[in-house]
């Protein structure tokens, strides 16, 4: 399954790629403005940095906005992926750009029926928002169970992208049900390392080890 990074943090990604785990990012209009930086120079920058998928969403919410916007976003980079909000006008925003050759990344999606609509406009990846869903006494999980089932029953090319990631459980279980991807804070990131027993074990290593006296050489 691929990580990326859910941020517009620099900082953040640079860590992330340096760990090697980071596959690719998506960003968003909260993201951004709690950086307190410009839109689409933002967006530019983190594609510089990344060689994965970029996803960048459109601020429009009418279909020739989003189509407009949509172009404009691809045009940063390569590797930039349009993301579009899950409605009528949005998902027809996302054939066109299918059409176009345009990857997209359909938003805010909640339920299965929704996913559906979003795989047969042709896009690429659907973003569930599992958090969001768990906040209010939801499945969220069990949502990705529904789509990657349909996703699987029919062909469709859509990838399911696991968004609103609120704990490392959730990329546990995105794995066991077969999702291609998920998108995650950096905090939640750093979590999947962590283990009680990895830092007491290999703190009692080191001490056995400095308790002889000797060296790494010796």
């Amino acid at each position: 399954m691929l990580l990326f990074l859910d941020t517009a943090d620099l900082e953040e990604i640079e860590n992330g790629l340096d760990w090697g785990m980071v596959d690719g990012v998506t960003t968003n209009p909260s993201l951004i403005a709690k950086q307190g930086k410009s839109y689409l120079p933002t967006v530019k920058a983190i594609a510089e940095m990344v060689p994965g998928p970029v996803s960048g969403e459109v601020l429009a919410t009418d279909r020739e906005g989003m189509i407009d916007q949509g172009r404009r976003l691809a045009d940063l980079a390569e590797n930039v992926v349009v993301k579009v909000p899950l409605t009528p006008e949005g998902l027809v925003a996302v054939r066109t750009l299918t059409e176009e050759e345009i990857e997209t990344n359909v938003t805010l999606c909640f339920s299965p029926a929704q996913a559906m609509l979003a795989a047969k406009a042709g896009a690429t990846y659907i973003s569930p928002f599992v958090g969001r869903l768990d906040d209010i006494s939801e499945d969220g999980m069990g949502l990705i169970e529904d789509i990657v089932s349909m996703t699987d029953n029919y062909g469709f090319d859509t990838q399911v992208l696991v968004a609103s990631v609120r704990h490392p459980q959730h990329i546990v279980q995105s794995v066991q049900l077969g999702a291609h991807v998920a998108t995650l804070p950096f905090k939640i990131l750093a979590q999947l390392y962590e283990h009680p027993l990895t830092t007491s074990g290999l703190d009692r290593f080191l001490a056995d080890w400095q308790a002889t006296g000797r060296s790494f050489d010796d």
